[in-house]
């Protein structure tokens, strides 16, 4: 996390391209870029993906060790007013989990490693302020469907093999903020979002008293992403 805020911090202070977006009169770029019913881009980022736990128990908490991936996508933009416009923004997020189970003396059996690549399918609309100069505040929010490539959901083996299994889809709802920056040639809009899964996504061990699976009442996933869309 504290990686993601230095990037945030150091590329909104270092650019001064962006410094001058905030002069008190600037000159307008890109005027018209908001006033077409459909506008195009694409965006990279970084996420950081973690679980929520419902147990069953009692028990010590499952640890969960984060880390930092990547993410790319696409955009498209359907205009309804000054304020408001319909985002779609099909992309895809790579991240791994580690998962630390409590109660095993043998690490083979208390830590599992959880890669995965989703394959996102979000809904959003964008809420914005009137644009101020050369920049404008804006909130975000949706719903997404999620594909995961790396769920083992069909996999046979399960825990006691070593393979920690997760659902394929994943339905979501998703809230941000961020800022519209028009230079002169496009317009560069960095963000901060979270993304909460509403499904569970565990697949229970064949065993019914499993002790990796036995006690977790459903397993969602939570995610931070912070993103840089170029328009």
């Amino acid at each position: 996390m504290r990686n993601i805020l230095i990037l945030i911090v150091g590329l909104l202070f270092i650019c001064p391209a962006l410094r001058a977006q905030f002069n008190e009169k600037p000159v307008l770029n890109i005027e018209n870029k908001d006033k077409k019913f459909l506008n195009y881009g694409y965006y990279l980022g970084f996420n950081q993906y973690d679980f929520k736990f419902d147990y069953n128990n009692n028990t010590e908490d499952i640890l969960v060790d984060k880390s930092l991936g990547f993410t790319v996508g696409l955009i498209g933009e359907m205009r309804i007013n000054e304020f408001l416009d319909v985002r779609i923004e099909p992309g895809l997020a790579y991240n791994a989990r580690t998962l630390g189970f409590p109660g095993f003396t043998e690490e083979r059996d208390a830590i599992r490693e959880v890669k995965s690549t989703y394959i996102n399918f979000p809904v959003l609309l964008k809420a914005s302020t009137r644009r101020l100069g050369n920049f404008k505040p804006f909130l975000i929010g949706g719903a997404s469907a999620s594909l995961n490539l790396g769920s083992n959901e069909t996999a046979l083996d399960d825990n006691a093999s070593g393979t920690f299994r997760m659902t394929k889809w994943v339905y979501n709802y998703e809230l941000g903020f961020g800022i519209d920056f028009y230079l002169e040639y496009f317009k560069f809009s960095p963000s901060i979002r979270g993304v909460f899964a509403i499904t569970d996504e565990l697949v229970p061990d064949n065993d019914p008293n499993s002790p990796w699976t036995s006690n977790i009442g459903a397993l969602r996933t939570r995610g931070l992403f912070i993103n840089f869309t170029f328009e």
